[in-house]
């Protein structure tokens, strides 16, 4: 008999759970309904708060969120479009028809969309309705880099070498690069989240980073103007968290370590850093408190950093808005940021001082995405969650999410699943819970990022604090390649793979208490198994003694038990004493793959495919055409992140099969070479 499983393995511990310290005063007066500019997630995260506050909530959708769970969420729920987000969640007429319909008395933007869109701000002012973040000064001041980095240097927080100025086209991209010398940062002006960067190390590089940064910085923010700085090389990305009211007053809330990223996006992130010590710590956090004061911000607002080896920081931008990973700052200060939000939009003064803002324990954040990390560290993954279960069941675990079983997730919006948080008196404990939190998620339906974010989490680089804005790529230089089994770790495998087929063999054999075979193989002890792993056949011999399997490999015993409750995607098993928890998929498509024809190979270097879902941008080649190996033959925007496709030799163009504004899917065929 043969099977093959999938298995994900996790020690299990129980410890407390951590609450916030803030207080939810009702008698504070804020606001009676507020409306959420936002979707997913972060709308999701600010109605909690909003609930707590004893605020009524309006949430906005496109037509394909109408069932989305901030939409079910909400007190109050108005259609603003679409799904494009151009004509839903950026549509600025729709949202103000929605305040006005629902009267809601302030919105919160959450963040991307509209979060830091000073028009948007302008009008909320115009109509009387406030906007729970900054004004449009310092939203104006702090959006464009290139002004908040010259308001920057006048307070006197440290920046990076660069150009003051708009880069006018690709040409002066070139000049400017080679006068502050390679590699340079190419970014966009009144960008961030990573859209609209590019790194360059040549002249070549750079004409194509202009091109593609102001296509994405369009896309993204529908301004192209573009900056140009010296990249610093393998540094750390750091940020911290301020808190400003409109009274002058200003904390910073400790730093964020940012610098496991890919494609300048974070996935992981911790409060605080392993690297900064408290002189250091103190210096980033007045400079980022002179920078708030500056602009006379008055809200939540994030100073990021970058940091080299010899803990010398710079400027790298100000958010003006919540961060995606304000979690981790909240666990480690005990502070509802969202709440503080609130509370200053409304006018009311900060209610603690700088001496006040603690640093307990440690936080770390995984972001979960529908992708697939195995291309690129995360290419784009769609379909439907038919199964999803958050961790919630172990202490000191928060998921925020704005999706369920059953939710879709489609190429329209960002592919993030939910935001996952672990918290523990040290780093060790915070680290070993995010282990256990990610082996007892469960997702199904879509591809996703589980196996490379715990990967990094236990990866002896990260583990020691090693790490750098070039992790992925450092210790993965030929890409992601999933966990490689240890030679203890593929019997440990085998192991629990045959004791749990011969305890689903015998739960079947009790299927609604029907004997389907006779008294003596029911009393069966011991079985002789073929099971297949990596491609491998193993021989196994198992024993069975209650709920406790023997199984012999290679001369070696391993012993497994468990309650073998088989109807649940996880499952509890103890080996060798040690507590492991599973995910097991049992598919009847392993059972007849031996029916199935060999895939033949693919040849890749005459055959273009998409290696995403997503919208043909631009196509740059036509049949007859002659391209070079390497040269660009077609773009595809995905979740409004740019891809260039190019060619894998030099050939003649035999066919093309998409044009400009067509949507593809993963493994679409695009373009044939000769």
């Amino acid at each position: 008999m043969s099977e093959m499983f999938c298995f994900v393995f996790v020690c299990c511990i129980i410890v407390s759970r951590a609450q916030y310290s803030t207080v939810y005063d009702h008698n504070e007066k804020t606001f009676d309904k507020i409306l959420i500019a936002n979707r997913g997630e972060i709308a999701c995260r600010v109605m909690k708060t909003c609930k707590k506050m004893g605020i009524k909530t309006v949430a906005v959708h496109s037509d394909v969120d109408a069932n989305a769970v901030h939409v079910k969420m909400a007190d109050e729920a108005v259609c603003v479009g679409p799904a494009p987000t151009s004509k839903s969640y950026l549509n600025m007429d729709a949202i103000m028809n929605a305040i006005r319909q629902t009267g809601a008395q302030a919105v919160h933007p959450g963040y991307g969309f509209l979060s830091e869109n000073k028009e948007f701000a302008k009008r909320l002012a115009a109509e009387g309705v406030s906007f729970i973040g900054p004004d449009t000064h310092a939203i104006q001041a702090m959006g464009d880099k290139i002004e908040s980095k010259l308001i920057a240097k006048a307070a006197k927080v440290n920046t990076i070498p660069g150009f003051d100025g708009v880069v006018k086209d690709a040409d002066e991209a070139v000049r400017i690069a080679n006068e502050i010398g390679y590699p340079v940062m190419i970014k966009a002006s009144a960008g961030g989240g990573g859209k609209g960067m590019r790194i360059a190390w040549n002249d070549e590089e750079t004409r194509e980073g202009f091109r593609f940064s102001s296509q994405e910085a369009a896309s993204s923010f529908g301004d192209d103007r573009l900056l140009i700085e010296k990249f610093i090389d393998n540094p750390r990305h750091i940020e911290i968290q301020v808190l400003a009211d409109k009274h002058g007053n200003a904390l910073w809330l400790n730093e964020r370590e940012c610098s496991i990223q890919r494609r300048n996006q974070k996935v992981v992130e911790e409060a605080p850093s392993t690297f900064l010590d408290p002189e250091t710590r103190r210096a980033m956090g007045e400079q980022a408190v002179s920078l708030a004061k500056a602009v006379n911000y008055s809200s939540a607002g994030t100073v990021e950093f970058l940091v080299d080896s010899r803990k010398n920081f710079y400027f790298l931008e100000m958010n003006t808005r919540l961060q995606v990973e304000h979690p981790i700052t909240e666990c480690i200060t005990g502070l509802d940021l969202v709440q503080q939000m609130i509370r200053i939009a409304k006018g009311f003064p900060l209610q603690h001082t700088q001496a006040e803002i603690p640093i307990n324990g440690w936080a770390i954040e995984s972001r979960v995405y529908a992708e697939d990390p195995y291309k690129s560290f995360g290419l784009p993954s769609i379909g439907r969650l038919s199964q999803y279960q958050e961790p919630l069941n172990l202490h000191n675990v928060r998921v925020d999410s704005g999706i369920e079983e059953g939710s879709d997730i489609s190429i329209y919006y960002d592919p993030m699943i939910s935001k996952l948080v672990t918290y523990g008196a040290t780093r060790a404990e915070a680290l070993k819970k995010m282990e256990d939190a990610l082996d007892n998620y469960v997702i199904r339906g879509v591809t996703h990022n589980i196996p490379l974010l715990r990967e990094i989490i236990v990866h002896p680089r990260f583990i020691s604090g090693d790490i750098s804005t070039k992790f992925l790529p450092e210790v993965y230089p030929e890409g992601f390649k999933g966990h490689q089994l240890t030679a203890t770790g593929r019997k440990e495998l085998l192991a629990t793979a045959a004791s749990l087929f011969v305890a689903a063999q015998l739960r079947a054999q009790k299927f609604l208490g029907d004997l389907r075979v006779s008294n003596t193989q029911q009393e069966r002890r011991s079985w002789e198994l073929c099971v297949e792993l990596e491609k491998g056949v193993h021989m196994l011999g198992v024993s069975r003694s209650g709920a406790t399997y023997t199984v012999e490999i290679d001369g070696d015993k391993l012993e497994v038990s468990s309650d073998w409750n088989l109807a649940s995607p996880l499952l509890t098993v103890t080996l060798n004493g040690i507590h492991r928890t599973l995910q097991v998929h049992i598919k009847l498509a392993a059972a007849l793959s031996v029916h199935m024809p060999e895939k033949v190979p693919e040849d890749t270097s005459s055959i273009l495919r998409s290696p995403m879902p997503g919208t043909v941008v631009a196509v740059s080649v036509k049949a007859g055409d002659t391209v070079a190996e390497g040269q660009e033959i077609c773009v595809i925007e995905a979740m409004k992140m740019q891809n260039s496709m190019t060619a894998a030799k030099t050939a003649k163009v035999r066919s093309v099969h998409c044009k400009p504004g067509e949507t593809v899917g993963e493994g679409d065929l695009l373009v044939e070479l000769e």
